[in-house]
């Protein structure tokens, strides 16, 4: 690998990491958020731990502290050792005097680790063109990060903005990853449209069911912070949408691309012919699309439905719960989605082809 490599990956991780998460805002706070190194364990039990830090990072910064874990009651206290790099919650006690509380660990270095063993993994399979992906990537997140989350942050309506952002995001990631071509224009034609549908029939069953998108602890925590602010149903409508537009990329290159093989292996074949056999590859797609789907979705809400396996009311009830019904209108309306994009994105694809033999 050369130096233009390296400059991209520098490039690439401050892009990332830089331009696409929000800067902090400077404020005087009365609390402090700390970072330190676990120096000693001074004293231990079972459930308590006396613990000595030198601050790393903050206005404390080079100064040792004594903290003491685990001597409130809370659930899931860590075990912690020396050498482990922790943040710390400064603040005053009701008596002025100094308080001290570990909160969490610091994992920003493993996690820029992964990131970086992603990108040589990427750069070594893909080559160029899966370097070319995560400048597409980059500016997915650029766009929701800058755009889509601030506008529904400050009240705009989150359906019409996810829509907006998908329109940023789809032509920079399907070119990005797979070139400026034909069979790249196919395909954000195909993904365009099955958005649209999965955006209407989104609207359509949320209504139907009645859900208000308040059945996450987050979505209570967003309107206690910014109440009145947020239209969480709509939220939960451009959730809908922006996961199902990841996928929907796989899915609308693959058919495209299928239709132009057959194209370059016979020139002579018809249209109505290509369209044919690519739908016979798609449909071995749409099976397994749809099975990774249901295993993906119910992977994220696993202990979800761990509380509920074991619940004494029948199943009629507990699919009848919104946290539940949330789940399934997810799952369902990106499933139809994603299965109407194969068509969609072949029909056009075998289009095309009757107009090239014109």
């Amino acid at each position: 690998m050369n130096k233009h490599f390296f400059k991209f990956i520098v490039f690439f991780i401050l892009l990332s990491f830089g331009l696409v998460l929000p800067h902090p805002v400077s404020a005087q706070r009365e609390e402090e958020t700390l970072e330190a190194k676990i120096i000693e364990v001074l004293e231990e039990d079972e459930s308590y731990q006396k613990l000595k830090l030198l601050i790393t990072k903050g206005s404390l910064k080079d100064k040792e502290i004594i903290v003491e874990s685990g001597d409130i009651s809370f659930v899931n206290i860590p075990k912690y050792e020396a050498g482990d790099r922790v943040i710390v919650a400064y603040g005053k006690d009701f008596e002025g005097n100094d308080s001290f509380y570990i909160t969490d660990f610091v994992r920003r270095q493993p996690l820029f680790m992964l990131f970086a063993f992603f990108i040589i993994v990427t750069a070594l399979v893909a080559g160029w063109r899966g370097l070319t992906s995560l400048v597409g990537m980059a500016i997915s997140f650029l766009v929701i990060f800058v755009f889509i989350l601030p506008q529904i942050s400050k009240g705009a309506d989150p359906v019409a903005i996810a829509i907006i952002g998908s329109v940023f995001i789809i032509p920079a990631s399907f070119y990005l990853s797979h070139g400026l071509n034909k069979k790249t224009t196919i395909a954000v034609i195909g993904t365009l449209i099955a958005l649209i549908i999965t955006g209407l029939l989104a609207v359509l069953f949320v209504d139907l069911a009645k859900l208000t998108g308040f059945a996450s602890e987050e979505a209570g925590f967003l309107e206690s912070a910014k109440p009145g602010t947020i239209n969480t149903k709509g939220m939960l409508l451009a959730g809908i949408i922006i996961g199902v537009l990841g996928v929907l990329d796989d899915i609308t290159v693959s058919q495209s691309a299928i239709v132009f093989q057959l194209k370059d292996a016979n020139s002579k074949i018809k249209p109505e012919e290509a369209f044919k056999r690519a739908m016979s590859v798609g449909r071995d797609h749409i099976s397994s699309m749809v099975n990774t789907l249901i295993l993906v979705y119910t992977g994220a809400a696993l202990p979800l439905l761990i509380l509920f396996i074991d619940s004494p009311h029948p199943f009629v009830e507990v699919i009848n719960y919104e946290i539940i019904a949330d789940e399934v209108v997810r799952t369902l309306v990106g499933s139809i989605g994603l299965i109407l994009a194969v068509p969609i994105t072949t029909f056009i694809a075998a289009l095309s082809l009757e107009k090239r033999q014109k």
